[in-house]
């Protein structure tokens, strides 16, 4: 686990916590799958289905779990649930009604807000866990904060490419309405 949390602050670079990182989504392809999202809603009743989660998405939960149970060292140290899984929840929770967006420049609007709010309650996870994680494993705090910061970028880079609407994947922006045309 040191060698991770040395791995990902070196990856992290220098002042992760501040502000987002780029946004890899190229923005002519984003305003198409909002347009045709809500082109989609327009021909619904704008109910979505029942909510469902699979806490954080891309399999992190599951493969958590899975070393938590292959590890139990691990799951008394960090829980069989990823730490920040309530993030991730809040998370599809503003995905899968596409945050209530009515019209276009809302889905947008709404959509990177989300994305920002789960990279956001990342990194305050990682604060409220630093002191313990840091004394764990013999790391410095900033250490262990800067490991934070970049899987909170990571995680935000993965749902701004990844969670578009209509793009077919079962977590996508929207993903409580049906597919789009």
């Amino acid at each position: 686990m040191k060698a991770a949390l040395a791995a990902l602050a070196l990856l992290a670079g220098p002042a992760m916590a501040g502000s987002p990182p780029a946004d890899p989504m190229p923005p002519a392809l984003e305003l198409r799958a909002h347009e045709r999202l809500m082109r989609t809603l327009d021909a619904t009743t704008r109910t979505p289905a029942p909510f469902e989660t699979d806490g954080c998405s891309g399999g992190l939960s599951a493969a958590w779990e899975t070393i938590a149970a292959a590890f139990p060292d691990f799951a008394e140290a960090h829980r069989d649930r990823p730490p920040w899984e309530a993030c991730c929840i809040t998370h599809d929770r503003a995905y899968h009604d596409a945050n209530g967006a009515v019209s276009v420049a809302e889905s947008l609007a709404a959509r990177l807000a989300a994305d920002e709010t789960l990279r956001l309650c990342v990194i305050e996870t990682g604060d409220r866990r630093t002191p313990e994680i840091a004394a764990l494993y013999g790391l410095p705090e900033e250490t262990v904060r800067t490991g934070y910061a970049a899987l909170a970028a990571a995680m935000f880079r993965a749902v701004r490419l990844g969670g578009a609407p209509c793009s077919g994947l079962s977590w996508r922006w929207g993903f409580g309405f049906p597919a789009c045309r």
